[in-house]
């Protein structure tokens, strides 16, 4: 089953798309290994990310990815902020002011997946402080962790799917109220109304 939502609007969608880089549920991992993380650098346009990576580059990446993940299913997840912190001190530079008054944070990288890295990490630094990023989430199926964009009017939407990971979770939950798994059982026949 494919997901549906449509893609984070503007300058989020490389990052829902860097996260979404592995489909969990699927078994899928663009990352597993270093051609066919080459492959999906090269079809999202990061050309000159995919010509520099090697296996070192492969691990990093999925590092970063995950920290990615982490960090915006749990702003407070320790792990994942000493990961984003130290690639963040490695590739950005201080926060600057473009001409047009817009506040920005340079990369500091000029070549490989330093480059990549840096300007996801300047983004989501960037849309965080702007309270852009807060509809940018992850599926709370521990199997699945899919981000999405939540375009529910009160933003309270938990699943990246509802006919995926939503129905898992309603059907789990159904199947845990009966208890044993066995049948449901039907109601026995209600009596007669007496006039």
């Amino acid at each position: 089953m494919a997901y549906t939502r449509p893609a984070a609007p503007g300058s989020l969608e490389p990052i829902e798309a860097f996260c979404n880089s592995a489909r969990f549920l699927y078994g899928e991992d663009a990352f597993a290994d270093l051609p066919s993380a080459r492959a999906w650098l090269r079809g999202r346009g990061w050309s000159a990310a995919a010509n520099a990576l090697d296996e070192p580059g492969v691990r990093r990446l999925y590092r970063v990815r995950e920290a990615i993940r982490d960090h915006i299913a749990d702003p407070g997840a320790k792990d994942a902020r000493t990961v984003l912190n130290d690639h963040a001190r490695a590739v950005l530079k201080a926060p600057q002011w473009a001409p047009s008054g817009e506040a920005l944070i340079p990369v500091a990288a000029q070549e490989g997946i330093d480059t990549l890295i840096g300007a996801l990490l300047s983004t989501l630094a960037v849309e965080e402080l702007a309270g852009r990023r807060a509809r940018l989430k992850v599926c709370r199926s521990p199997q699945c962790r899919w981000l999405y964009y939540d375009r529910s009017p009160g933003n309270n939407s938990v699943w990246c799917s509802m006919n995926i990971c939503g129905a898992r979770h309603k059907m789990r939950s159904y199947r845990g109220r009966r208890g044993d798994g066995a049948p449901a059982q039907t109601p026995p026949d209600r009596p007669a109304e007496r006039d």
